[in-house]
């Protein structure tokens, strides 16, 4: 068997060091054949877009020695009049996918290494007469670090035209992983200097620029703040959305099927479908390759490995900060079914812990949820929303457990639902106290809110009981909308119906009759219904009301 390119992102590294390769060189015809002058693809983290870049260099850089001998073997090969143009292009390739830092400082000195490095990889200008004396000064500057920050913004432009002037032919720009440094600010509090400097580097380089051939870029996102692709009306964005480079990212069912064939895991192909595909990329289905590859490496073992490859702070912050609707949608996806959600492919991070429409779609081109039944709704993009596989699910449920961990632990939280779930009230009262009295911090909730504290509740219920119950919340039973219904698995099992109450303090209501209350809407309004209709016949009733952290608790069991 070959050996398995885990911690190899390079083309050329990879070919020569004989490692398994999955094929993807006809994505060099298909940008040729798009005739874009500047392609944007964005891809989760993961995807192969690295690797797939440092391919697009080797194939079109003009080199003294020939890589010709790497494409011999591969697809490309079958197209004779894109093979004509290997190796015939300068290029200027840059990969940000290491700047990412605590501070601009930082993250400025080592965007200026990669250009100085790009710059010393053509030093080649230096020597003879192609480059007037004041030009090779500020060719030197850029290389030794001493360069003015206008110099480094502008730095690809100039590179590009010193290089037409060279080789009488326009280079190629590849930028890779575009927008890492940009995420790298939005989370340590320097996102306007980054965002400044890059749109800067990219608008001087790609916007009518006479010495560019044409351009590629990845990254995760399309960065919409004050748009930092200003001016470029010869950008294509091919997002997972379009057809456009569909099968160029990611493993085609195809692809993954030869690959376990390979390594001698077909006999579980379903269960790795289950756990790794599911990724809607134009109209077909694609699987994460990084967590197959690793797969392979471990014989088999499944394991959340593209998850744990970040941090994933935004992701897990996003949905512990967010709303009460936005935990409300968690908890349906969670249990498997589709959001129906606007899609906008433009992502502004300023937006998106203030609006929950930005939420979905960073979390979908982030690769935290595919897409399904794409269609134009009026004048807008609408898509179900859906958790592609278990290893995303995966995700959400352990950020789920770990906010638990953080106030009362998973062990006591877990204590707390076996009481309520056998009907012992009492001693699931009282551990309950507690929990409210350490959780509602972690929501972020103020006393007055308790929606948003059900919320995480429920979440906590979906992952800790969802082998033995559906929970749902705020659906209609009935005469009305419940806050929590259980339904057991097993219809010997009790039912559950929780429904929250504030107290009314302008009517100087009691925590106990509001509790009353809540247990005389569930009797008033059937509740039970939805039960009952799936012949549950025992249910256990409880109103909980909420003042501040203050709360208290009245149930009991009954017929449905």
């Amino acid at each position: 068997m070959k050996p398995l390119p885990i911690d190899i992102s390079d083309f050329e590294m990879v070919i020569n060091k004989g490692c398994y390769y999955i094929d993807k060189t006809l994505l060099i015809q298909e940008i040729m054949d798009s005739g874009a002058s500047v392609t944007l693809i964005p891809r989760p983290r993961r995807f192969g877009k690295t690797i797939n870049m440092t391919m697009l260099r080797c194939f079109f850089e003009k080199n003294e020695q020939s890589k010709r001998h790497l494409f011999g073997h591969l697809n490309i090969m079958q197209c004779p009049d894109i093979m004509a143009k290997q190796g015939t292009y300068p290029v200027i390739f840059l990969t940000f996918k290491n700047v990412k830092c605590l501070d601009w400082e930082q993250c400025y000195g080592k965007i200026k290494i990669l250009i100085a490095l790009e710059y010393e990889r053509h030093s080649y200008l230096l020597l003879d007469d192609n480059l007037k004396s004041h030009e090779k000064e500020s060719f030197s500057a850029i290389i030794n670090g001493s360069a003015l920050p206008q110099d480094y913004e502008n730095s690809l432009f100039i590179l590009s035209h010193y290089l037409h002037r060279y080789h009488k032919k326009q280079p190629i720009i590849l930028i890779d992983e575009y927008d890492a440094p940009i995420h790298a600010g939005f989370v340590n509090k320097y996102y306007n200097e980054v965002i400044n400097f890059v749109r800067n580097l990219l608008g001087a380089a790609l916007k009518d620029n006479a010495s560019l051939d044409f351009a590629v870029m990845t990254g995760i996102l399309r960065i919409a703040k004050e748009s930092i692709f200003s001016g470029l009306n010869n950008l294509e964005v091919c997002t997972f959305l379009n057809e456009a480079y569909a099968d160029k990212f990611g493993l085609t069912e195809a692809e993954a099927a030869q690959l376990l064939q390979d390594y001698n895991l077909s006999h579980k192909s379903d269960l790795v479908r289950t756990w790794y595909n599911g990724y809607s990329s134009g109209s077909i289905s694609v699987y994460n390759p990084w967590s197959l590859i690793n797969l392979a490496k471990q014989k088999g073992l499944m394991h959340p490995y593209w998850i744990n490859t970040s941090s994933n702070d935004i992701i897990k912050e996003l949905i512990k900060s967010g709303s009460d609707s936005l935990k409300e949608d968690i908890e349906q996806l969670i249990a498997g079914k589709p959001l129906r959600k606007r899609i906008e492919e433009n992502i502004v991070f300023a937006s998106v812990y203030a609006q929950t429409e930005a939420v979905w779609n960073f979390l979908l081109f982030s690769g935290y949820l595919t897409f399904k039944n794409v269609a134009l709704e009026g004048r807008m993009t609408m898509a179900d929303l859906v958790i592609p596989n278990e290893e995303v699910l995966y995700f959400y449920e352990t950020t789920i457990l770990a906010w638990f961990e953080e106030g009362m632990g998973s062990r006591h939280y877990n204590q707390m639902l076996t009481y309520l779930t056998i009907g012992d009230l009492d001693s699931f009262t009282a551990i309950f106290y507690d929990f409210v009295a350490k959780s509602f911090s972690i929501f972020d909730v103020s006393g007055n809110e308790p929606e948003k504290f059900y919320h995480g509740f429920v979440l906590g219920m979906l992952v800790s009981l969802k082998n033995s119950y559906t929970i749902t919340s705020n659906r209609e039973s009935g005469y009305g909308r419940y806050d929590v219904m259980l339904m057991p698995h097993d219809h010997n099992k009790r039912g559950i119906i929780i429904e929250f109450k504030k107290t009314n303090q302008a009517q100087h209501q009691t925590l106990e009759a509001a509790a009353a209350n809540a247990l005389q809407q569930i009797e008033q309004r059937d509740y039970t219904a939805q039960l009952r209709s799936h012949g549950i016949n025992t249910c256990i009733c409880l109103g909980i009301a909420f003042e501040g952290k203050r709360t208290f608790i009245k149930g009991y069991s009954c017929s449905t």
